[in-house]
C-alpha cells in the first residue's frame, strides 16, 4: 500500500446513501479551508435520481442523485474517494461495486458489524489492484486543510478547536474514531496541528492497518511526526513494530496501546471494538506497548503521559530544525443554518404562513383550539368539524346539523347536470380521480351551483335596505342581473323542489329567526306571478337560511356575517357537498368499465 498523500483539495467523493448532515459537514469543512469546489460530487441513492439541496457556504448548490454506483462513476470521472453509509447488510456489496469501478481509488466503509467473510474479499481485492479501504467501522478520515470523510473531526466547533481548517506536521492514526476526535485536540494543543488523521476502524478485520498508514505517512513530506493509538486484542500493532524494526520508518514515532486496564479483570473482556478483545499475552496492551519501545516508539508509561510525549518530540523536531510551525490565521466563519439560529435566539425570521385554524404541533393536531381526541370523545359531526375549520368556533347543534343536511341534499343532483356531466366525460376518458372530480368542479360558477353566495349577498342587501319584493326584483331587472336563487329548469310553482321544502321545514322549527328565508318566500311569490318556473330555488334556500343561521345564532357580528358572505364561505358548502357525489359518479363509471365518450352527431345542430 505504502505510496503517499490521499487526499488533497481538491478531492472529490460520490456519497452512497444520501445522509443530510455528514454531507453538510463535509461542504461545510471545505469552505472552512478555502476549498473552491464542493468536496461532494455526487450522492447514490438507489432507485432515486435527481439532486439534494445543500448548503456551501452561503451559497445553496444542488448535488447531483443518481441511482446506480456505475451511473455516478460516469457522471463524475474525477470523483475517486467513495463513503459507503450504507448499513451492514448491503455494504459489503456497494464498496465492492465501488471497488470494480476504475475511477475509484479509496473507498470508506462507515458500517459496523459487516460480515468477516465479506471483509476479506474486499481488503484481497483493493490489495491486489492497488485500491485503499478505510473501515469497516470506521469514521473515516481527514487531511487537515483540504478533505474530511463524513462525519470526521464532528462538529465544525471542534474542528475549529482542533485547528484542522489547516495543514500541520502529525500524522495520525488510530483504530478509534471515538479518540481520534480526543487526540486531534491533543495534537492541536501541543503542536502545530495535524497533517492527516486516519481512523481505520474498530472491526476484526480493517481494510488497512496501523502499519499500512504510518508507512504512507513516513512517505508525505509535509509529515514530520507520527502518532499512533492503538488498542488490545489483535496483532495489528506488531507488523508496525516489525516496520520499524526493519528501518522502514524514519521519522519519529509517539505511540500508545490502549487497554492496559483489561489485566484489572479476572476474566477476559470485550472493550467496544469487535477487535478490541485480547486473546493472549500478546494481544495484551502491555505487551504491545513494550514492544513498540523496544522497536524505537515513544511510548509513554500512561495514556495522560501521552499528550507529554507528544509535546515533547514535537518541540525536539522544532528545535533540530525540522519543523518550522505553522503560522494561525483566523478561518471564515461557517455561516448558521437559519433553524439553528432562531432556536438559540440570534435572529428572528417572519413567517410564511398565517394559521388560525389548526395546528399540528402538540401531542394531537387541534381544531380551532379543539384536540382531535376531545373530537372523537365527544361525537363531534361533520358540521361541527367545519364549524371549526371554517368559522373557528363551535356552533349550536342545530347550525351543525342544518350544515350536515345542506351537504346531503346537495351532496348530488343526478348525472345530467353540467359538473356530473363533465366529471362522467373526463372519467370515461381514462383520467383519474382527482383530475374527473376537478373537471366537474370547475363548472361551479353563476349559473351552476354558485349561485348560493350571491343570492345570500343579494336577498341580504334587499332586506337590510327595507325594499318590496316588487322593488327588489325590479331593481335587478333594470340592472339586467337575474335574481340569483330563484328559477329552476324543470320545478314550477305546482311542483317545488323538495330539498328546498325540506330546509324550510327544519329551519321554521330549530332556528330563532327566519326573517331573510321569509323574505325569499315573499319574493317567490311576486316571481311566481310573472312565470310558473321563477320558484326558490336550492341556492336561494341555503344562501338565506344561512343567513339566518349566522344572524339569529347571535354569535357573529355584522361585520363578520358579511365577510363570511363576500369570502365565499356558502359556495364553499355547495362545492364540498357536491365533490361527494362527482366522487361517487367517478367511481361508478369505472366500476362499470364505461369507454370513452363522444357525444352523438345526431344531437348536435350543424349551422353556418
Amino acid at each position: 500500500m505504502a505510496t503517499g498523500q490521499l487526499f488533497s483539495c481538491t478531492t472529490q467523493a460520490l456519497f452512497y446513501n444520501y445522509k443530510q448532515l455528514p454531507i453538510q459537514r463535509m461542504l461545510d469543512f471545505d469552505f472552512l479551508c478555502g476549498r473552491e469546489t464542493p468536496s461532494v460530487a455526487g450522492i447514490i441513492n438507489p432507485g432515486a435520481e435527481g439532486f439534494q439541496k445543500l448548503f456551501f457556504g452561503q451559497e445553496e448548490i444542488a448535488i447531483p442523485v443518481h441511482s446506480t454506483i456505475e451511473a455516478s462513476c460516469a457522471a463524475h470521472p474525477t470523483a475517486d474517494v467513495f463513503i459507503n453509509f450504507a448499513s451492514f447488510r448491503s455494504a459489503a456489496a456497494s464498496s465492492m461495486a465501488a471497488l470494480k469501478q476504475p475511477t475509484i481509488r479509496v473507498v470508506a466503509i462507515i458500517a459496523e458489524g459487516v460480515p468477516e467473510s465479506d471483509a476479506k474479499q474486499l481488503i484481497a481485492y483493493a490489495r491486489a489492484n492497488n485500491k485503499v479501504v478505510i473501515g469497516p467501522a470506521t469514521v473515516g478520515g481527514i487531511q487537515a486543510g483540504a478533505f474530511k470523510i463524513g462525519d470526521t473531526a464532528g462538529t465544525i466547533d471542534n474542528i475549529i478547536h482542533c485547528k484542522l481548517y489547516r495543514p500541520g506536521s502529525v500524522g495520525f492514526v488510530s483504530k478509534s474514531g471515538g479518540m481520534s476526535n480526543e487526540l486531534y485536540n491533543t495534537v492541536a494543543r501541543v503542536t502545530d496541528g495535524l497533517f492527516e488523521g486516519i481512523a481505520i476502524g474498530g472491526d476484526v478485520f480493517p481494510g488497512s492497518t496501523l502499519s499500512d498508514h504510518v508507512l504512507r505517512f513516513n512517505n508525505i513530506p509535509q509529515v514530520k511526526l507520527i502518532v499512533v493509538l492503538g488498542e488490545l486484542g489483535g496483532r495489528d500493532e506488531y507488523s508496525l513494530v516489525e516496520a520499524l524494526k526493519q528501518g522502514k520508518v524514519s521519522k519519529p514515532v509517539v505511540a500508545w496501546v490502549s487497554g492496559t486496564c483489561a489485566r484489572l479483570f479476572k476474566s477476559e473482556v470485550q472493550f467496544g471494538h469487535a477487535g478490541a478483545k485480547s486473546g493472549g499475552e500478546l494481544e495484551s496492551a502491555q505487551a504491545k506497548n513494550q514492544a513498540l519501545r523496544d522497536a524505537g516508539a515513544v511510548v509513554p508509561t500512561s495514556y495522560e503521559a501521552l499528550e507529554t510525549a507528544i509535546k515533547e518530540t514535537f518541540e525536539k523536531l522544532v528545535e533540530q530544525g525540522k519543523i518550522t510551525p505553522v503560522k494561525e490565521f483566523k478561518p471564515p466563519q461557517i455561516p448558521e443554518d437559519l433553524n439553528s439560529a432562531i432556536k438559540s435566539g440570534k435572529v428572528r425570521a417572519p413567517t410564511h404562513i398565517i394559521s388560525t385554524i389548526s395546528d399540528d404541533r402538540g401531542e394531537e393536531p387541534c381544531y380551532a383550539g379543539v384536540p382531535m381526541s376531545s373530537i372523537v370523545e365527544q361525537g363531534y359531526g361533520v358540521g361541527d368539524v367545519i364549524s371549526l375549520l371554517w368559522f373557528k368556533r363551535s356552533l349550536p347543534r342545530y347550525c351543525t346539523q342544518f350544515i350536515e343536511i345542506c351537504i346531503m341534499l346537495c351532496a348530488d343532483h343526478g348525472p345530467c347536470v353540467s359538473g356530473a356531466h363533465n366529471t362522467i366525460v373526463t372519467a370515461r376518458a381514462g383520467k383519474d380521480l382527482v383530475s374527473s372530480l376537478v373537471s366537474g368542479l370547475l363548472t361551479i360558477g353563476p349559473r351552476f351551483g354558485g349561485a348560493v353566495d350571491d343570492a345570500a349577498r343579494y336577498f341580504k342587501d334587499a332586506y337590510d335596505r327595507n325594499l318590496t319584493p316588487y322593488e327588489f326584483v325590479e331593481s335587478m331587472k333594470k340592472k339586467g342581473i337575474r335574481v340569483p336563487g330563484i328559477g329552476h329548469r324543470i320545478k314550477r310553482g305546482d311542483n317545488r323542489d323538495k330539498r328546498v321544502e325540506l330546509l324550510q321545514a327544519f329551519a321554521r322549527t330549530h332556528f330563532p329567526s327566519v326573517k331573510y328565508m321569509e323574505y325569499a318566500v315573499q319574493v317567490e311569490t311576486y316571481t311566481l306571478s310573472k312565470a310558473n318556473n321563477l320558484v326558490l330555488n336550492v341556492d336561494g334556500a341555503i344562501g338565506t337560511l344561512f343567513l339566518d343561521l349566522l344572524a339569529g345564532s347571535g354569535l357573529f357580528s355584522k361585520q363578520e356575517i358579511d365577510e363570511i358572505v363576500d369570502i365565499g364561505y356558502l359556495n364553499g358548502l355547495f362545492v364540498l357537498a357536491r365533490s361527494i357525489g362527482l366522487i361517487g359518479h367517478t367511481f361508478d363509471q369505472k366500476r362499470l368499465k364505461q369507454p370513452l365518450y363522444r357525444h352523438p352527431w345526431e344531437d348536435v345542430l350543424y349551422t353556418k
